[in-house]
């Protein structure tokens, strides 16, 4: 079983900041990408970012030059720094795997966490 721990989400104002982290853990042998998704109400679940094992970037343009993601390989573990939050971006964020685990090569999934920009 391969575990997507997520933590970072909550409550900001316009204009403000959160670092999403995501850990993951159990029996992954190899880890390809890693990234994050997010889903609003009312709109379908899009990719927010994916970082390669090779450091190579990918982001959606409605978060460039706002957001960076990075990883650290050696704790198996993603982070998503978000800058100059506006309400757009409320949304659940699901931190995506997509590795080599005891039954193959597949995606994997964490379970959420909320992220609301509100004043």
């Amino acid at each position: 079983q391969v575990q997507l721990v997520e933590s970072g989400g909550g409550l900001v104002q316009p204009g403000g900041s959160l670092r999403l982290s995501c850990a993951a853990s159990g029996s992954i042998f190899n880890i390809y990408v890693m990234g994050w998704f997010r889903h609003a109400p009312d709109k379908q679940r899009e990719l927010v970012a994916h970082i390669t094992s090779g450091g190579d970037t990918n982001y959606s343009d409605s978060v460039k030059g706002r957001f960076t993601i990075s990883r650290d390989n050696a704790k198996n573990t993603v982070y998503l720094q978000m800058n100059s939050l506006n309400p757009e971006d409320t949304a659940v964020y699901y931190c995506h795997l997509y590795g080599r685990g005891i039954t193959g090569t597949t995606n994997y999934w964490g379970q959420g966490t909320q992220v609301t920009v509100s004043s």
